[in-house]
């Protein structure tokens, strides 16, 4: 989930706990191990995470790919913001970051990375932006949690996780990096569930 929550965007106190932090580290292990085999080594791969909790989720992959690969791979974040197709309907967005390793992504295989996978327009805006960064030989979506409910054509590559949910639950993903502590959360919400990601 990319935008800031709102209030009403919070899964209730009734939540419960669908990923524990020993099984998020199993599924970013088998996506790494994934990541490998279908790129054939991740030689020429970039992992670029969209703000706000698949810039962590990008370094945590970035790191297992060296770990057994055995050579840095380079990775990023890049802002969707001025990308979004809700614009309009939501309040103000902080500008995030986009940080681009120095070689670029031209002729590179991009990896996304994102921590949940929703309606797909989340994903549309990040294709977008990447457009006006280069021309990159291929690009795979990579996200911890699928939830469903896809309003665009866009399908993941790489999934840590399949969450059938319904429209009216919330799903939220906590990383140690941002939120000291990690877990997935499923819920009712708190209100408007929110717009789609």
């Amino acid at each position: 989930m990319t935008h800031a929550q709102s209030a009403s965007d919070e899964p209730r106190a009734d939540s419960k706990t669908v990923l524990e932090q020993a099984e998020i580290g199993r599924a970013l292990t088998r996506i790494t191990h994934e990541i490998i085999e279908r790129t054939r080594g991740a030689q020429e791969v970039v992992l670029l995470g969209i703000p706000t909790r698949g810039v962590p989720l990008a370094g945590r992959l970035a790191a297992g790919l060296e770990q057994v690969e055995g050579h840095p791979v380079p990775n990023g974040s890049l802002d969707i913001t001025m990308y979004r197709d809700d614009l309009r309907l939501r309040p103000a967005r902080t500008l995030g970051r986009t940080q681009v390793p120095p070689d670029g992504i031209d002729g590179k295989i991009v990896v996304l990375v994102d921590d949940v996978l929703y309606s797909g327009r989340t994903v549309r805006a990040a294709l977008d932006a990447l457009n006006d960064l280069g021309r990159p030989r291929a690009v795979q979506l990579a996200v911890l949690v699928d939830r469903g409910h896809r309003e665009l054509p866009i399908r993941p590559d790489y999934v840590g996780k399949n969450l059938p949910t319904s429209q009216h639950e919330v799903v939220r993903v906590l990383l140690t990096e941002v939120d000291g502590q990690d877990a997935v959360l499923l819920g009712a919400a708190g209100g408007d569930a929110g717009g789609p990601r």
